[in-house]
């Protein structure tokens, strides 16, 4: 059995919302890749300097793209690049839910992947019918708003009760179901 050496409360297995919240977060950081660790860091309870560097980041990401000289997503190992980054925030998401990282990590990465392949299928098909910018801008709008939905400030959870553990169970039994005879 293994004993934790430092203080810090177990963490809990993590739940289905949080895994397709980090799949979400992972997509968008196929698209953009700063948005995996950025988007978790702006959202959450950081310091001012750290949310703004992140803001930066974005910001900056966002217009070197419109640029004609930016290379392909998948250029230069750029699809693992984000899978990585998509990996990253689905970790900070799964500490600021106090859940274990390992399975939104992975639905992180599997959504970096599919959000950098999915995005130069749809840059590639948009290619003949808008101009390359507006495809960009319709990206980022799509790319923000996953983001901001995966990492809702809303998603924050209380710390465990004291005298719970881990599991959230308090010790107390649990009813039965309820019959014609048994009061309320």
């Amino acid at each position: 059995m293994l004993t934790r050496l430092d203080d810090a409360p177990a963490r809990r297995r993590p739940r289905a919302g949080l895994v397709l919240r980090s799949l979400l977060l992972g997509w968008a950081a196929g698209a953009r890749s700063s948005l995996g660790p950025a988007a978790p860091t702006i959202a959450g309870d950081h310091h001012p300097v750290l949310r703004a560097g992140a803001a930066t980041a974005v910001a900056g990401e966002l217009l070197v793209d419109k640029l004609p000289v930016a290379p392909s997503r998948l250029a230069y190992g750029g699809a693992f690049v984000r899978a990585a980054s998509g990996a990253v925030g689905a970790t900070l998401l799964a500490a600021r839910d106090g859940s274990r990282p390992f399975a939104p990590a992975l639905a992180g990465a599997a959504g970096g992947l599919a959000g950098a392949y999915g995005g130069v299928a749809w840059r590639g098909w948009a290619a003949g019918h808008v101009p390359d910018w507006q495809a960009a801008l319709a990206e980022d709008v799509v790319a923000l708003t996953a983001a901001a939905l995966a990492c809702a400030p809303g998603r924050l959870r209380p710390p465990a009760l004291e005298g719970r553990g881990s599991s959230g169970y308090s010790g107390r039994a649990r009813r039965g179901p309820r019959t014609a005879t048994t009061p309320p």
